[in-house]
């Protein structure tokens, strides 16, 4: 013990009896301090690999915020700023103009609920300098549970989502070299942030980087994909059964034009987290360009074939049902392409104002888990119609798969 708390402690003793107590207790406190010491040292150095900083605040959330009660020297070396700068502030001065505001939002929220989160956003050093913070905030409880302080392990990861960005543009930012390629390749963590998409993408889907940033990969779905997809990511899931996995659907452009879709995804190993590579090729645009050569072909020959049947999906949209697949029997049946009924007119072009009511509700039933049969008119040409027999049943991920037959052979109708 050093000699001036000594003698301070002896000016306040009122003999040599209490002298030696008071010392000997304050002994005991300087003892459990320097083992607190030792312990957070120790812990510090345990995920010092792991984390470039650790930072403690108060429990209080609403302004000024959470007040700083502790911050490690690898924040100083993050930041910039000493400790006796910061404790007694708030995590708020490390915020600035780029500081993403949904981000932090998410984050309040999150901890209004006594849970932890994980996230990222720019943040600001002591000289002004940008970096890419991700945080990884926990709740600290005492002994009956109760939550006193906030917890916050911080990782500058500004160098790696550069090399990220380097690495999508080296793989598949190749469009400007190669024309004809169709690659088009987007990449997601496991809460579906959007880390990266590449040019393919963003022109495929209408949307910029800033705006893919902050969305949700499943926002880019209608409805019925998108409750699936978010399931998904919200449950507990085995990162394994998004390695290698084939998906077809439909992707909405910005404009809410549906964009037939087909995607593989493979798991990336990289060094602070794993993320999920899609690579997607636009069936819409494959079928568009199919149907134009068997438009020509059909234009050439003078044998024009009825079917008798064909194939569709139909998808519910905010309660209206919505068709994103025919099948290549479709155009012979009716006459019309299958960019007109998916993309174009839609449903209440096609089906006979009479009966379209009927066959939304016969839709609806389909997609509620029911099999159902409902006959209705159909057009074939600007004027006419024919009776068919349409049979639904419940598909995968919400959507709705069905056969639609003639009802017998007769004269087409007048609209």
């Amino acid at each position: 013990m050093e000699q001036q708390l000594r003698d301070q402690l002896k000016k306040l003793s009122k003999d040599e009896d209490a002298f030696k107590q008071l010392k000997d207790q304050v002994k005991k406190i300087l003892d459990q301090r320097d083992t607190y010491k030792k312990r957070l040292h120790l812990l510090e150095a345990a995920i010092r690999s792991d984390y470039d900083s650790i930072l403690i605040t108060e429990l209080e959330l609403e302004k000024p915020g959470p007040k700083i009660v502790y911050v490690n020297d690898g924040f100083k070396e993050m930041t910039g700023y000493d400790r006796d700068e910061v404790i007694g502030k708030t995590p708020r001065i490390l915020q600035g103009p780029k500081t993403d505001r949904e981000t932090l939002d998410k984050l309040k929220n999150r901890l209004k609920q006594g849970k932890s989160f994980f996230g990222q956003a720019v943040n600001y050093k002591k000289d002004g300098t940008e970096f890419i913070n991700q945080w990884d905030i926990h709740p600290l409880t005492d002994e009956e549970g109760n939550i006193t302080h906030w917890v916050s392990y911080q990782h500058d990861i500004t160098k790696r989502k550069k090399a990220e960005e380097r690495i999508v543009d080296t793989e598949v930012d190749f469009d400007d070299l190669k024309e004809e390629s169709t690659r088009t390749v987007v990449d997601v963590d496991f809460e579906g942030n959007i880390a990266m998409a590449n040019k393919s993408f963003r022109e495929m889907t209408g949307y910029s980087k800033g705006e893919l940033k902050k969305k949700k990969i499943w926002d880019l779905f209608p409805k019925k994909y998108r409750d699936s997809l978010e399931s998904r990511f919200k449950t507990d899931i085995n990162k394994e059964n998004f390695d290698n996995q084939n998906f077809r659907g439909i992707l909405k452009h910005k404009t809410g034009i549906p964009i037939q879709v087909e995607s593989r995804t493979k798991l990336m190993e990289l060094q602070d987290r794993d993320l999920i590579r899609a690579e997607i090729k636009n069936i819409s645009l494959q079928k568009k360009v199919m149907e134009t050569l068997r438009k020509r072909n059909r234009d050439y020959s003078n044998i024009i074939r009825k079917a008798s049947e064909f194939a569709y999906q139909v998808i519910i949209e905010e309660d209206e049902p919505q068709v994103s697949y025919v099948s290549e029997e479709f155009p012979e049946f009716t006459g019309y392409s299958e960019i007109e009924i998916t993309e174009e007119a839609g449903l209440k072009e096609f089906i006979h104002p009479e009966d379209l009511e009927k066959a939304k509700k016969h839709y609806q039933k389909a997609a509620g888990g029911k099999s159902s049969t409902c006959e209705y008119r159909l057009k074939t040409s600007e004027t006419d119609y024919v009776e068919v027999i349409d049979y639904a049943k419940p598909g995968d991920a919400g959507t709705v798969d069905g056969v639609v037959s003639l009802k017998k052979a007769h004269e087409p109708t007048k609209g």
